[in-house]
Formats: C-alpha cells, sequence, structure tokens
C-alpha cells in the first residue's frame, strides 16, 4: 500500500505512526506477575493478547528505569537500567520481542532535560569542583536575580535556582529541587544521550517521547530571561536515530505557541519533516474540553482551522486525557471557569489552579453517551490518537492521593481481590486499587465488559478497528464543512488517496436533524459507525438526524487501488 507524497512514493513502514493507535502505560500500576504490589514488565507481557484485541498498535511507557520515584520514575538515576520493581532489561528485550510479534511497538519516555539528584552524574558533580561530570549540569556561583522565574509547579515549586552546600553553588532546575537540569551546551551530556537512545533502540524500542521538549533545548544562563533554543539538538537526534534505525519515531512534548510547531518537525518553516515526527496537540486538546463544557462545536470548529500546517510526514497526537493533569493553561480565565464548572467544580478536582486533576468518565458523570461522543470526537481530529490505560473501561480517580497520583491507580482487570492487579494484601500495593463506588472494581472491570457486547470495552473495540480501516483520518487533509448548522453540531471530512471520510458530532444533548447537500465528485456513501441505527444515507445527504450527544462516520469515496 502506498500513498504519494511531495512527488515521492512512501511506503506504510514509513508512516506507521499516522496510523497508530497509541495506549499508554504506567508499568506499575498495570499488572503485577510476582505478587510484590508493584505492576511490572512480565505481567505488561501477559497482557498483550488484550492490548492486540483493543486494537493497540503502539504502546507508550512512561519512564522504566531507576528511580529514587519522587515524581513517579520521573526522576530517573539511571538511564541504562530497568527500574528493579518492574523488571530487568532482559524483561524489556522480552517486552519488545513479544509486542512486536503482536503488531505492536513500544516507544519510552526519553526524560533528559533533568535527572534525580541522586543519579551518579550529580553525585560526582557536587562532590567536587573538578568533576568531569560538574559541567553536566547548569550552575551558578552568585544568586541568580530570577531564581523565583519560570515556576513550572506553583504551589509544589517556590524556586527554580536553589543552593547546594555540597557543591557550594546555586543549581538551576526548571521542574523540582531534587530534578537537577542537565546542561545542554556541553557537548559530552548531547553525545552520552544519543547513546542513551541508541542502547534503547538496539533492545527493541521503536522511538521515543520526548518530555518537556521545550526545556531540553533551552540553553539556560543564570539571569538570562529569555534564554535561546538550539533546534541544533532535534536535528542531530533525528539524523541519529533515524541512521540507527529507519522507522525510528521521535514525538514532542512541546506546549507552545502555534507559530512555534513547525520547529519541532522541520528545520525550514517550508521544508520535509526533518525533526520531530510527532507533537501533542495541546491546542487542540483544551478547545475540545471547552466545546463539550458549552454543548458548542464552535471552539473546535476554530481549533481545526487555526492549526498551523505541518511539513509533510509530520503528525499531530490527539488526546482526551493523559497521565498529568488536564491543562487548560491555553484558555482565558473566563473560559477555564466554564470548564471548572462543568467537569472539576470542587477545588480538589483541580491542580495548579490551571488543570483538573481526574479521568474522563467520572468528568462526564459516567454518561455513555457522553464519553462515546468525545471519544468519537478525538478519534475523528486530525492526527493519531493516544488512550491512557483504564480509559477503554471508564475507570475513575481516587481523589484522596496527592497531586496527579489521583488518576495513576491500579488497572482493574476483575471484582476479586486488588481488581487482578495483585495477589498482594492492600497495604502493599503501590497505589490503593478502587473498590467502592461507581468506579470501584465490583462496577468496573475488564472481565465483566469483555462479556458485555454493550459495554465500553466492546464499543472501543469497534471504533478502533473502524478508525484502522479509515486511514484517511491518519494521512489526509481535514476540512470543517461551513454550514448554517445548529451551534452544537461539527461536520468535517478527511481526503486522501485512500478515500474520502465525512463526520458528524454534536455536542449538545438534544437531537437535531442536518442538510450536509450533495458533495462534488463522490460516490455512494455508507455510513461505518455511529451511536444509534439511523436510516440510510443517501447521495444527497439530506435530513441526516442526530441524537443528542450523537455522531456518525460515513464513507464518501474508497480507492482499491490503495
Amino acid at each position: 500500500m502506498r500513498v504519494a507524497n511531495r512527488g515521492k512514493a512512501v511506503g506504510m513502514s514509513e508512516r506507521w505512526y499516522k496510523e497508530a493507535v497509541i495506549y499508554c502505560v504506567d508499568v506499575d500500576t498495570f499488572q503485577d506477575s510476582d505478587g510484590d504490589g508493584c505492576g511490572d514488565l512480565r505481567g505488561l507481557i501477559s497482557r498483550l493478547d488484550y492490548l492486540s484485541r483493543l486494537g493497540v498498535t503502539c504502546l507508550w511507557l512512561n519512564p522504566i528505569h531507576p528511580t529514587p520515584n519522587r515524581d513517579d520514575g520521573y526522576d530517573v538515576a539511571d538511564y541504562y537500567g530497568v527500574e528493579p520493581r518492574i523488571g530487568s532489561l532482559g524483561d524489556f528485550a522480552e517486552l519488545a520481542l513479544e509486542a512486536r510479534e503482536r503488531g505492536i511497538r513500544i516507544i519510552l519516555d526519553l526524560v533528559v532535560n533533568h535527572t534525580s539528584d541522586q543519579h551518579p552524574w550529580f553525585r560526582s558533580a557536587v562532590s567536587d569542583p573538578a568533576s568531569p561530570y560538574r559541567d553536566w549540569y547548569v550552575w551558578s556561583e552568585q544568586e541568580p536575580a530570577d531564581r523565583r522565574q519560570g515556576i513550572v509547579f506553583p504551589g509544589e515549586q517556590t524556586e527554580t535556582w536553589t543552593w547546594h552546600d555540597e557543591a557550594q553553588a546555586w543549581y538551576y532546575h526548571r521542574f523540582y529541587d531534587f530534578q537537577p537540569d542537565l546542561n545542554w551546551t556541553n557537548p559530552d551530556v548531547r553525545a552520552e544521550i544519543k547513546k542513551v537512545m541508541g542502547f534503547w533502540l538496539q533492545l527493541g524500542a521503536s522511538g521515543f517521547r520526548v518530555d518537556a521538549a521545550p526545556f531540553v533545548i533551552e540553553l539556560v544562563q543564570p539571569g538570562v530571561q529569555a534564554p535561546p533554543k538550539d533546534f541544533g539538538i532535534m536535528d542531530d537526534w533525528r539524523q541519529d536515530v533515524q541512521w540507527r534505525k529507519g522507522d525510528v519515531v521521535l514525538l514532542c512534548e512541546a506546549n507552545v505557541e502555534p507559530e512555534q510547531v513547525v520547529h519541532y518537525l522541520a528545520g525550514r518553516p517550508d521544508g520535509p519533516n526533518d525533526r520531530a515526527h510527532m507533537m501533542f496537540n495541546f491546542l487542540l486538546n483544551p478547545r475540545m474540553w471547552l466545546a463539550l463544557a458549552r454543548s458548542d462545536a464552535e471552539p473546535v470548529i476554530e481549533g481545526l482551522r487555526s492549526l498551523p500546517a505541518l511539513p509533510a510526514m509530520g503528525q499531530w497526537v490527539t488526546f482526551l486525557r493523559n497521565h498529568d493533569e488536564l491543562d487548560l493553561s491555553r484558555l482565558t480565565k473566563e473560559q477555564q471557569q466554564d470548564v471548572f464548572r462543568a467537569f472539576a467544580p470542587r477545588e480538589e478536582m483541580r491542580l495548579f489552579d490551571r488543570g483538573i486533576r481526574r479521568r474522563l468518565a467520572p468528568m462526564l458523570r459516567n454518561d455513555r453517551r457522553h464519553i462515546e461522543l468525545a471519544y468519537s470526537l478525538q478519534f475523528t481530529s486530525p492526527g493519531t490518537p493516544v488512550l491512557r490505560y483504564g480509559e477503554e473501561i471508564g475507570m475513575g480517580e481516587n481523589l484522596s492521593l496527592p497531586g496527579r497520583d489521583a488518576i495513576r491507580t491500579p488497572m482493574q482487570w476483575n471484582d476479586g481481590p486488588a481488581g487482578g492487579f495483585s495477589t498482594a494484601a492492600p497495604q502493599d500495593l503501590v497505589r490503593p486499587v478502587p473498590t467502592r463506588g461507581a468506579f470501584g472494581i465490583k462496577n468496573v472491570n475488564v472481565q465483566a465488559q469483555e462479556r458485555d457486547r454493550q459495554s465500553l470495552l466492546s464499543w472501543f473495540e469497534r471504533a478502533i478497528r473502524t478508525l484502522r480501516e479509515c486511514p484517511e483520518v491518519g494521512v489526509g487533509t481535514c476540512t470543517v464543512i461551513d454550514l448554517p448548522l445548529p451551534r452544537s453540531v461539527l461536520v468535517h471530512r478527511f481526503d486522501a488517496p485512500e478515500g474520502a471520510m465525512l463526520f458528524l458530532h454534536n455536542l449538545a444533548d438534544q437531537a437535531v436533524t442536518v442538510d450536509v447537500g450533495k458533495l462534488d465528485g463522490e460516490g455512494r456513501p455508507v455510513e461505518v459507525f455511529a451511536d444509534s441505527d439511523y436510516p440510510a444515507v443517501t447521495s444527497r445527504l439530506k435530513d441526516l438526524e442526530l441524537q443528542g450527544w450523537g455522531y456518525r462516520w460515513i464513507r464518501l469515496r474508497r480507492s482499491n487501488s490503495n
């Protein structure tokens, strides 16, 4: 199967990430294989068939490296190892092999903006000014004037420069004080991280999700308010990983302004995709939540129309919820309040005055119609979808846990002890398993939903299977259909050499009827997925019914030559 791209034939293997379904996993809360209360790589291997049945084609693993675990693994103490609680290097190699046999690739979190303060590099750096690792971090002998600026976690963090008694100097940390930033002006740091990436590619990884990408390329100096960014780091990574393994992907976490997006994907605004392959769509995500809160499609319409054009082979990655808080910082204060009122009415549900620390199902009051509508909206947005573990069965959060741990509870496999996650005693679990209420293991678990053809899990299986039969969403051109529609309705289409798809979504709880009208150059339209059994569509595309929170996926044209 081949598709033309700027005059060049591009094979499926080279664009696999454009038609992927990514599943984000915390290994330590997914499946425990040895009864110690912590999930592990062998447990994850035992659940690969479940993920394959769901339709997952790529696993994104949150940090798996040795760590003091003060920030859920994002404080790395050894880039060349696996956290002993979750397994070994051999276990990872086995996971990569078993996953690949099921058509599933693995990407790892690349957390290289900072290390743990327990990393041997930092311990050496603070012990002796003459240490070869001293310049691997960012230091100041004088108190920086900007030591309280650029804080990422307000309320949990008071400064970005901290005095170190042993080192007798100030060190820089964009995040927590136990996460000192690496010095990316140092060529030795750059060379070492390329070795790290090559190491994991050799063990079977297919790419990396680059954590905090804008801060990695920021060349920090004390007292400099707007330090320069060196995108040459991204250039170097792309060249190196592509040389090592031709189908590797780099996925950037970069919540940046629209005009900055292209710089993470291409060296020139009108040039080819020669940096990262993919970017999380932080521009569209909050607008989707605003639209859901207001029952108004306009925020999504504006978001789709204002998305910057990506270079050929560059790709958006869409999400509704991920491992962090739902970040609303790109919305106005009024818009934020609308989302808070709808989905996080209590202070305990919020984080940093800008985000929500809840899972999707409870945010939408566990209403199946609303949940399906939200995910249909995500799956039919431009790009590659990522799904957070447990969302496919409608798991809830535990607000008694601190911060973002509220949405990092163990996977609920059945209604037995610890929800099938572990055989350990409750007090030995890495985090408590919800046992009571609407989202407890008695009401929400994989085993029960696998037996129920009407379950949310069954819906996800059908939705993902249908999405994978609609490559236009991943590789095609998206166009919003401009019609005199109710404000709650979004109509958009995708066109690609493979064919054309039309999507209708009603973001309100009241039924509507839509007239799209005949679309030029199309064949016989066929509905392939919908929330209800609607009357058959005709080529006139008139009087199209949409239930409250309804959606319809309609194939307009299919090419049999691809």
